[in-house]
C-alpha cells in the first residue's frame, strides 16, 4: 500500500499565490511610474492655471483623486490583458498572470480606486474635474482597453485622447473651466504618444505579432512604423513651440528647452529610421519618457520665473 501516491493526486498542483499578496502586488497593479507621470502633468496643468499658487486643497485632492483614477484604470488594464501579458516577456511577471493575485480581488481594488476617486473630486474639487477624469478613465480602460486595442493599428493614436486629458484635468480643478489654453498641453501630449508607443512596439513587435495586437510595427512592418515615429516626432516639435506663441505668460526659457528637448528626439527618430536598431528603437522609447517630462518641467519653470526674478 502506498497511500502517498493517492494523496499527491488528490492535492492541488500549484499552490494558492493569492493567499501571499502584499501590498507590492497592488501597488504593480497600479502602474506607478506611468501615474507618476500622468499626475505630474496633471499638477504642472494646476500651476499654469493660475498666476500665483494652487489653492491647497485643490492640489491635494486634485492630484490624489486624478492618481487614483489613472490607478484604477491601469489596474483595470491588468485585468483586461492578463491572458495577452501571461505570453509577452515585458508582462509576464505581473500579479495577475503570475498568480499572486486573482482576478476578483484586483477588480475589487480597481473599482474601490475609482469610486473613491470619483468621490474626492466631485465633493472636494469640482464636479467638472471629476466628470472630465471619469471620461478620461472610461476613455483608457474600456474604450482603448477592450476595443480599439485589439481593433486597429491606429489604437494608440485615437486612444491617446485618455492619456493627454491629465493636463485638461489638472487645469481644471483649478478652474472649474475647460480652458482653450489648456488644450494646447493636451495636443503636446496626444501627439508624444505615437512615437513613444511605436517605439516600443517596434521592438516589441515579435510579441506584440505573437498576441495578435494589431500594433502599427505588425500590420505594416517596422520600416513604416519607424517613418511614422519620425513624421510624428517633426509634428511634436512644432506643436510644442505653440505655447510659446501663443500663451501669454510663456517665454524665451521654455521655448530653448522646447527646442533642445525635441532636437534631441528628433535625433534619435532619425537615427531609427536610419539604422533601422531594435536597440535605437528602446532607446527612443526610454528618451521620449524623459522628454515629456522635460517639456513640462521646463512649462513649469518658465511659468514662476517672473514672479522669483520679476
Amino acid at each position: 500500500m502506498r497511500p502517498s501516491l493517492t494523496a499527491k493526486i488528490e492535492s492541488p498542483a500549484i499552490p494558492d499565490l493569492s493567499v501571499g499578496a502584499s501590498w507590492r502586488d497592488y501597488y504593480e497593479l497600479c502602474k506607478p511610474r506611468v501615474v507618476a507621470l500622468i499626475v505630474f502633468t496633471a499638477m504642472v496643468g494646476m500651476f499654469l492655471a493660475t498666476p500665483g499658487m494652487v489653492p491647497l486643497h485643490v492640489l491635494v485632492f486634485g492630484t490624489l483623486g486624478i492618481g487614483m483614477a489613472a490607478a484604477s484604470a491601469a489596474a483595470i488594464n491588468h485585468i483586461v490583458d492578463q491572458r495577452v501579458d501571461a505570453v509577452m516577456a515585458r508582462t509576464r511577471n505581473r500579479p495577475l498572470p503570475t498568480g499572486h493575485l486573482p482576478t476578483s480581488r484586483a477588480l475589487l481594488f480597481a473599482l474601490t480606486l475609482g469610486a473613491i476617486a470619483m468621490a474626492m473630486l466631485w465633493g472636494l474639487v469640482n464636479g467638472l474635474t471629476a466628470f472630465l477624469t471619469f471620461l478620461s478613465l472610461i476613455g483608457y480602460a474600456v474604450i482603448y482597453t477592450m476595443f480599439l486595442k485589439r481593433a486597429t493599428p491606429q489604437n494608440i493614436v485615437i486612444g491617446g485622447a485618455a492619456g493627454a486629458a491629465p493636463p485638461v484635468l489638472g487645469w481644471a480643478a483649478v478652474t472649474g473651466s475647460i480652458d482653450p489654453n489648456a488644450l494646447w498641453l493636451f495636443l503636446i501630449i496626444f501627439v508624444w504618444t505615437p512615437p513613444h508607443f511605436w517605439a516600443l512596439a517596434i521592438y516589441r513587435r515579435n510579441e506584440y505579432a505573437k498576441v495578435e495586437i494589431p500594433m502599427l510595427p505588425v500590420t505594416h512592418g517596422a520600416d513604416f512604423a519607424r517613418l511614422h515615429v519620425l513624421l510624428y516626432t517633426i509634428l511634436l516639435v512644432v506643436v510644442s513651440i505653440m505655447p510659446y506663441v501663443t500663451l501669454s505668460g510663456v517665454g524665451l526659457f521654455y521655448l530653448v528647452g522646447a527646442l533642445i528637448l525635441g532636437g534631441i528626439f528628433l535625433y534619435y527618430a532619425i537615427a531609427l529610421m536610419v539604422t533601422k536598431s531594435d536597440q535605437v528603437a528602446i532607446k527612443t522609447f526610454r528618451y521620449s519618457i524623459l522628454y515629456l517630462m522635460g517639456i513640462f518641467a521646463c512649462l513649469l519653470v518658465d511659468h514662476y520665473i517672473p514672479l522669483l526674478f520679476g
